[in-house]
């Protein structure tokens, strides 16, 4: 039996660097894996959109479709848009059957593609003891959302920064600009920004607009070889369902 095909739901954007970032971490996707089918559709702005890439599957006869958001937390297009999206696909095309993937957070891989990003915009291992560090998220109305993001900002102050605190571009506060403020009325010395977001585009620009008072601003987390991983660790996580025999009649 053929695999799964693996498709990669992104929100979308108004903003080129959105799509190309998405399509160079598929890319990415496609060489750890070869042979796997990674097929990507968008929620909005940008084409394909999921439907027709949905069509497109089962007028050729694909299958097994494991949908996976990249998304990471579960907020409210997680919850929403992309079951909605899914559900539709699944009364219209009933040749396709078609599994939601958890979201990519929260994950060590992630936290690895987060520290990856600082490194290369110049934090050094040592650096951390006397850096400030701002996990610089989206935002979301969802406070299961905002919970993560502060046990994520948690978890990465036992690594060793002397401070972390997380900061939101839209919808929750303190935004990027108070949490730099923040800690430097705590008298940390260095502050470094690192945005806890997959691809440039608005928000990810408010990011880097509140950053302008911190040390160190690193990039988003893009099509970086621990996103791929992920990528690929929850299309098998979503894939064993579809692996277990069918129960026998009676």
């Amino acid at each position: 039996m053929s695999a799964p095909v693996l498709l990669v739901i992104a929100h979308g954007s108004r903003d080129p660097r959105h799509a190309a970032t998405v399509h160079a971490l598929t890319a990415r996707v496609r060489s750890l894996r070869p042979g796997l089918r990674v097929e990507t559709g968008f929620l909005d702005f940008n084409a394909p959109s999921v439907p027709r890439v949905l069509e497109r599957l089962a007028a050729q006869d694909a299958g097994d479709v494991i949908a996976l958001p990249l998304l990471l937390t579960r907020a409210f297009h997680a919850k929403s848009d992309v079951p909605t999206v899914l559900h539709e696909a699944r009364t219209r095309l009933r040749r396709l059957r078609i599994r939601q993937a958890e979201v990519l957070g929260p994950s060590p891989l992630l936290n690895s593609a987060l520290e990856r990003r600082l490194y290369e915009a110049g934090i050094r291992p040592g650096d951390r003891s006397s850096t400030g560090l701002v996990l610089a998220s989206a935002g979301s109305t969802d406070p299961e959302a905002i919970a993560v993001i502060a046990e994520i900002a948690r978890e990465l102050r036992h690594t060793g920064w002397c401070s972390v605190r997380p900061a939101f571009a839209s919808a929750s506060l303190p935004r990027t600009e108070d949490a730099v403020r923040a800690l430097r009325a705590e008298g940390v010395r260095r502050v470094a920004v690192a945005p806890y977001v997959i691809a440039p585009g608005r928000l990810p620009d408010r990011i880097a607009a509140g950053a302008a008072g911190a040390d160190v601003l690193a990039d988003v987390l893009g099509p970086s070889p621990e996103l791929a991983r992920l990528l690929l660790t929850r299309y098998d996580e979503a894939r064993v369902p579809f692996a277990r025999p069918a129960p026998l009649s009676a």
